[in-house]
């Protein structure tokens, strides 16, 4: 009587770095349970997925949380007192760049691409945590901004969320040119040309007191 083969196993930790790659790529909706499968155990059968994962909105739920915790920490200098405001939304916007270029894992930012994944209201809970992250990354925005105008670095007049809506719209605005091949240099040199913004701001305070 023939032996029965052992059981496949994998890594767990890996399957889950494998299925951030593959929500990453191609969304929550559109990654099927059979590229999950291929990705993650090279043959791991459905019983099994579902005992190691309990379904695929677990398993995007977690692959999630990995992005959260490694990935998307690029903008939390925003909220690193220790940083001038000007100084602290620069490098967000620099650091998130360099990561949505590099070769190892998909181009541009889950976080922001995640207002694609899940697009039905049916979804949009398996989503949360992408679009609590974009608020809090908004809000950092937002939060420099005041820093700058409680420090007087930019005129009382400045609208901290409008200020904050620009440089927030320009770093999603990202993900879309790292999707279509846009070069790191390119975003370099967009960076450069954004952040004249916040100057112009601050030229018009410096004006306004020699007047």
């Amino acid at each position: 009587m023939a032996q029965m083969g052992r059981p496949r196993t994998f890594d767990r930790e890996q399957a889950i770095e494998q299925a951030m790659h593959l929500f990453w790529e191609h969304g929550y909706e559109s990654t099927s349970l059979s590229q999950l499968k291929a990705g993650i155990g090279g043959g791991i059968s459905a019983p099994s997925f579902y005992a190691a994962f309990g379904s695929k909105e677990t398993l995007f739920q977690e692959a999630v949380q990995r992005y959260l915790d490694t990935f998307a920490q690029v903008t939390e200098c925003l909220w690193d007192p220790a940083l001038r405001p000007r100084a602290a939304i620069e490098l967000a916007l620099r650091r998130s760049a360099k990561m949505q270029c590099e070769r190892h894992h998909p181009k541009g930012c889950m976080v922001a691409l995640g207002v694609m994944s899940a697009p039905t209201a049916e979804h949009a809970q398996v989503t949360e945590k992408l679009t609590i992250s974009r608020a809090r990354t908004r809000a950092g925005f937002i939060a420099c901004v005041e820093r700058g105008v409680a420090d007087q670095e930019l005129p009382a007049s400045t609208h901290p969320r409008a200020l904050g809506a620009v440089f927030d719209s320009f770093l999603l605005g990202l993900s879309t040119l790292a999707r279509d091949g846009v070069k790191h240099r390119v975003f370099e040199a967009a960076i450069t040309q954004i952040m004249t913004v916040w100057d112009a701001q601050a030229t018009q305070r410096m004006t306004s007191l020699s007047d």
